[in-house]
């Protein structure tokens, strides 16, 4: 009898775990995007246009939403593992296998753009850019005549730890140009209006945004991609990326 309840225990704790896990819907983050995407503090996400999104579309497909921190090069094993279900913000260039997973419709738009400091020559073109030093984010992929350049050494790529950490070097010309896309760095210069720094008016890339779906979803592909057309062509999502709640 003993080993009987013993086992019926052990039978009811793991549907009660199976349930649970059934019952979250966790999205992955990188606190490299910075706001107005992710405000992260003591390493929680606390706010931002992913954790409006990640709120919203959990609540209405009835789950738990859980934000969970993903590093830009362990993207592809958390997604696979099943680590999260889903990242947004994603782009299939940026991904070493973009087949392997469901892509939602393009939600919206970004692009990556410069900053000089204020004593720099224009940076109008890629070929203006050749023998600069390259504020970068660690991990992330650029536009292919870009990467190109990384490679044949014709610009040089450093990494910087985080946004404000690479508009410090900026200032202080330990850089020549700064890249990340126009919404974190126009958020950030916003409330940084002391720093001698401009945008290039060189646009190194436009893209679409879109949420990548991992193979352990709890919901169907389809349910999520309807939903998040819902959000986007009734401009619920340009709401949220203004910073409405």
């Amino acid at each position: 009898m003993g080993c009987l309840l013993r086992a019926l225990l052990i039978v009811s704790l793991s549907c009660l775990s199976a349930l649970s896990s059934a019952e979250e819907l966790r999205w992955g983050f990188s606190s490299a995007d910075g706001m107005p995407y992710v405000e992260v503090k003591e390493q929680q996400l606390r706010g931002g246009f992913t954790h409006r999104l990640g709120t919203r579309v959990s609540q209405r497909l009835g789950l738990a939403p859980r934000f969970i921190e993903t590093p830009n090069k362990r993207l592809e094993t958390f997604i696979q593992q099943g680590r999260i279900h889903l990242i947004c913000n994603a782009n299939p260039e940026w991904v070493a296998e973009p087949h392997r997973y469901h892509w939602s419709p393009a939600l919206y738009q970004e692009e990556d753009v410069l900053l000089l400091h204020n004593q720099h020559a224009p940076i109008d073109s890629l070929e203006d850019l050749y023998g600069a030093v390259l504020g970068t984010q660690l991990g992330y992929v650029y536009s292919v005549p870009l990467m190109e350049a990384f490679a044949r050494r014709l610009v040089t790529r450093r990494n910087v730890r985080d946004l404000d950490t690479g508009l410090t070097m900026l200032s202080k010309q330990r850089i020549d140009a700064l890249i990340d896309m126009r919404r974190p760095l126009t958020h950030k210069l916003a409330r940084r209006p002391e720093l001698p720094v401009r945008f290039s008016s060189w646009v190194v890339q436009r893209y679409d945004l879109h949420c990548l779906y991992g193979p352990q979803l709890p919901v169907s592909a389809e349910r999520l991609d309807s939903l998040l057309l819902e959000l986007r062509d009734t401009g619920e999502i340009a709401r949220m990326l203004d910073g409405a709640p």
